[in-house]
């Protein structure tokens, strides 16, 4: 049964937290505490999968108690629920929370933000690797940009000139999100200079999902690293990933999310890069050694995969679930038994198709899958085009981006 501990200093609060949290006794164990401190003395006696607090306590607030989670207990799933919204102290919680609710929440929300947190460690069985991504401060738990960027576009009647003022408060967000914009992957007639030309021309949620793949983008390490995972190849890889899921998704209502999920999909190698390099060498060669997928090799050496790591940090994030699957999922879609074709299939498609044109990572290559990306994946699934036009939608996608000037 999974344990989640509560923390609120106002008695009155805390009495309600546990009577509107009832209904959830008979899946989890909880436990409330009135301060930060025996919070602590919680933490050290046992382990929670996730701790809930405010921020506002005395001796001890919410941001200074989840500094201690992190370092006593990292892999507990850490959540703000608060009506404190003072920006220099929710900027605090940045390298700390997973998840920031404000208050009023109602109990059903609060349950299920909790359950899809929890249900996302069982993606991960491997505790080490689970606390390596409960440990990352360089990447905030939820980029900034973002966190901002949704709440502004939550607002009734928020304007093209507020979203754009959230993104150039960022220059290197800015640049990234404009090089993306003037890159072949929109084909605007011409060149776009401003966030907020950027915005109108994209709209609201192409623009946010632009800016959250642009602030990892800019947090990735230029360390050294084991050849084929340059910061620079893999983000020429994810950018063709992405334009070319974006192509096979056509006009649907989740292109823009194909996009998003094609541009972070290995973003898992990011946080496996950043903890345990050495284990990502040595599932490399176990991989070349014994001939296997590497996501195999990354499951025998780490308990887990770069795309499992991904999905469970972007679903801490608060993604949406279609793009935590699409990413857990994009080199083996069998567990996610899918009935038609859909964000997750057009991100596996597109990531065999761009990995067969990529000579140099040849060797990072996932085969053997026990779904086989071909043409009888998408006729299972139903697809509105076959094998050929797959192959060339992707095939223009990553050449007119190969073409881009900027």
């Amino acid at each position: 049964m999974k344990r989640v501990l509560f923390v609120d200093d106002d008695p009155a609060l805390l009495d309600g937290l546990r009577r509107r949290m009832y209904r959830a006794k008979s899946k989890w164990e909880m436990s409330f505490v009135p301060s930060g401190a025996l919070a602590v003395e919680q933490l050290e006696s046992q382990r929670y999968d996730a701790i809930v607090t405010d921020m506002r306590m005395a001796q001890m607030d919410g941001a200074q108690l989840l500094e201690v989670a992190s370092e006593k207990s990292p892999e507990t799933i850490r959540i703000v629920l608060s009506g404190y919204a003072e920006e220099r102290q929710v900027l605090r919680l940045v390298p700390l929370a997973h998840q920031y609710i404000a208050k009023p929440c109602e109990p059903e929300r609060l349950e299920q933000i909790i359950e899809r947190c929890v249900q996302l460690q069982d993606l991960l069985r491997e505790p080490r690797v689970r606390a390596a991504v409960g440990r990352i401060r360089q990447l905030p738990a939820l980029p900034r940009v973002y966190a901002r960027l949704r709440d502004v576009m939550a607002r009734e009647g928020t304007s093209a000139a507020e979203v754009a003022e959230v993104i150039s408060a960022d220059s290197a967000v800015t640049a990234k999100v404009l090089h993306v914009v003037n890159s072949a992957f929109f084909r605007h007639a011409r060149p776009i200079r401003r966030i907020e030309q950027a915005v109108v021309h994209l709209g609201f949620n192409a623009i946010r999902n632009l800016a959250l793949s642009a602030e990892v983008f800019c947090a990735w390490s230029r360390a050294d690293l084991p050849a084929g995972f340059e910061p620079e190849e893999l983000q020429e890889h994810a950018r063709n990933v992405a334009s070319g899921a974006r192509a096979l998704a056509g006009g649907s209502a989740w292109a823009d999310d194909a996009l998003l999920a094609g541009l972070l999909h290995d973003i898992g190698y990011w946080v496996l890069l950043q903890q345990c390099p050495h284990e990502v060498v040595r599932a490399v060669a176990l991989a070349e050694e014994r001939k296997l997928p590497l996501c195999d090799a990354e499951r025998v050496v780490l308990d887990a995969t770069h795309a499992e790591v991904g999905a469970y940090l972007l679903g801490l994030w608060g993604l949406p679930y279609s793009i935590l699957e699409a990413i857990a999922f994009h080199h083996d879609p069998a567990p996610a038994a899918q009935t038609a074709f859909d964000l997750l299939a057009a991100v596996a498609v597109a990531q065999t198709l761009v990995a067969d044109s990529e000579p140099r990572r040849s060797g990072l290559r996932d085969r053997g899958l026990s779904t086989p990306i071909d043409g009888h994946y998408l006729a299972t699934l139903g697809a509105p085009f076959g094998w050929a036009e797959a192959v060339r939608r992707v095939h223009e996608s990553s050449t007119q981006e190969d073409r881009s000037d900027v």
